[in-house]
């Protein structure tokens, strides 16, 4: 019994079929696709990380039963296989996933998260070594508008300001204990006094602490900003945290922590201030969280804003 050849015009598509309860949906796609994506470096160059992707359409067809899901997994993995991703290449990819579902859809979305590395300089020695920030790209088009929404996290130390009051009421006390008795004072004694074990009392807790960070970007700019926002926040808190660390280059940490001492309260404001100043993004959403040493929870601040246009 001999059988025709099978091609794809002949295998059964129960996806045009009509859906048994007519009904539009919000959103239809796939989460969690493995994808190589191209992105620009500190230096400008283009290079390639490993992603997880999510994309989806809407189904504005109430009687139809599916989307044209395989067209968008085809679609994503030559959308970003030989440019770098930049604000007009997303809206390049979205447009395509529209056009794709031949009418069934009039929106469309995608979420890439990586993990950015970035080299950074020690504060004294000279060394370097590489941090990684996880990131977040959001881009939505709906009826020719772009929407896109940059997620990313920062992590410092933040040395508690109550805490550093607190130490030094005992290293002054400890220092009247010391000198109770009435003798020359000069600079000589009082600095190898400082030096010594005795001349530190109390010292402030300090711990890791992170700013989590999303920016709706306005679409004027070709180039997503990210380089230019964690510098912008590493300098207004002043202390992130450090890759390779010789004597000197901790000694110096210590000082720019004794510089920047901050409740969450002050950095979710310093962060504020940063990202206000920016004329490329439209608004801001923020979330630092100080992993307390002298707790066992976490202190948290949350601020939101819009920059005027």
């Amino acid at each position: 019994m001999s059988t025709s050849p099978t091609t794809p015009a002949t295998l059964p598509d129960v996806a045009h079929d009509a859906a048994a309860l007519a009904r539009p949906l919000d959103w239809v796609g796939m989460e969690k696709i493995a994808l190589p994506v191209r992105i620009h470096d500190a230096d400008g160059n283009t290079v390639q990380v490993a992603a997880s992707v999510d994309v989806a359409v809407d189904l504005r067809d109430a009687d139809a039963r599916g989307i044209h899901m395989s067209r968008l997994y085809l679609q994503l993995q030559q959308a970003f296989a030989s440019e770098a991703i930049t604000p007009p290449g997303l809206r390049r990819v979205l447009q395509g996933f529209i056009e794709s579902q031949n009418g069934l859809s009039s929106r469309a979305r995608l979420r890439v998260r990586y993990e950015h590395l970035l080299q950074r300089a020690a504060l004294e020695s000279g060394h370097v070594g590489w941090k990684r920030y996880p990131v977040e790209i959001d881009a939505e088009l709906r009826d020719g508008h772009l929407q896109l929404t940059l997620g990313f996290s920062v992590e410092y130390s933040s040395t508690c300001p109550a805490s550093a009051a607190l130490s030094r009421q005992l290293n002054a006390e400890r220092f009247a204990e010391d000198f109770a008795a009435a003798r020359p004072l000069s600079t000589h004694v009082v600095r190898d006094w400082l030096a010594s074990e005795r001349g530190l009392a109390a010292t402030p807790h300090a711990q890791r602490s992170r700013a989590e960070v999303r920016v709706e970007l306005r679409p004027a700019f070709d180039e997503l900003p990210l380089l230019a926002l964690v510098d912008a926040i590493e300098a207004a808190l002043g202390t992130p945290v450090q890759t390779a660390v010789k004597r000197e280059d901790e000694q110096a940490f210590a000082e720019l922590n004794a510089a920047n001492l901050m409740f969450c309260e002050d950095a979710a404001r310093r962060v504020a201030a940063a990202l206000s100043a920016d004329a490329r993004i439209e608004r801001y959403d923020i979330t630092v969280a100080h992993f307390e040493s002298l707790h066992p929870h976490d202190a948290v601040a949350r601020v939101s804003g819009r920059n005027p246009a």
